[in-house]
């Protein structure tokens, strides 16, 4: 296989035959908590280069559509997610996977239109959108009940 196809498939969780996005997203939230406990700006950086790096990955595999086993726009997602938790928590890992998959899921305004792009570019953007939309949303929620997550 090659690299690009490896990175695009999530190192494999893209082969998973039930929810391969789901599953990726979950398997996000361990080393995005490890990146987020380490630094938050470790966990920006790290989401910035996979989200560069899915798009280098979409593009080099001359991936059409957007089949299911690619979910490197699923990981990426989730880690932008987690850049709005201000700490490392369980009860806050839980609402950023929650809401960025119901967000993935349902698509509503700006992540339906990104979802119907296509190329690599729009392959990304709907999960990128839901990604930072779900930081905002857990940024608020931490700005007016900083004890909740």
């Amino acid at each position: 296989m090659r690299a690009s196809r490896l990175i695009a498939s999530g190192f494999g969780c893209g082969f998973v035959p039930l929810s391969p996005g789901t599953v990726a997203s979950a398997a996000t939230l361990l080393p995005g908590a490890l990146l987020l406990h380490a630094s938050p700006a470790l966990l920006a950086t790290a989401a910035l280069v996979t989200t560069v790096g899915g798009l280098w990955a979409i593009h080099t595999a001359q991936i059409d559509g957007d089949p299911g086993w690619v979910v490197i726009d699923e990981i990426a997602g989730q880690l932008l997610a987690l850049c709005g938790l201000a700490r490392t928590s369980l009860s806050g890992l839980l609402v950023a996977f929650l809401i960025f998959r119901f967000l993935d899921v349902a698509k509503p305004g700006p992540i339906g239109w990104a979802d119907r792009q296509v190329g690599a570019a729009g392959i990304m953007a709907d999960d990128v959108i839901a990604g930072v939309i779900t930081a905002g949303i857990l940024w608020a929620i931490d700005s007016n009940w900083p004890t909740l997550l």
